[in-house]
């Protein structure tokens, strides 16, 4: 199955964090929060404004991001657990040091 989402939304993976600490302690799946960090695996078209203007998405496939906690739709494509979300609440991209 495809999925290409619509207007100002996108897709993304969640990208599992390590579970292990700096000082090598071990962090239990029970005590783990779910990730915040993701990569985006498709975008839509845009937000259309009030003159009917497609307004671009600032993100693009590839890019990974930090999301707020509580945002989006999860769903399974292909079974692939993945989010769909609108652009507004990435929080921002990750660039390489």
């Amino acid at each position: 199955m495809k999925f290409r989402p619509l207007h100002d939304r996108i897709l993304l993976r969640r990208i599992e964090q390590e579970a292990k600490t700096a000082g090598g302690i071990i962090i239990p799946d029970t005590a783990k929060e779910k990730p915040v960090e993701g990569q985006i695996v498709a975008v839509g078209s845009g937000l259309r404004d009030d003159s009917g203007k497609v307004i671009p998405l600032e993100v693009k496939a590839g890019d990974r991001v930090l999301f707020s906690k509580w945002a989006g739709t999860e769903v399974t494509i292909n079974g692939e657990e993945l989010l769909v979300m609108k652009e507004s609440d990435v929080v921002g991209i990750v660039e390489a040091a």
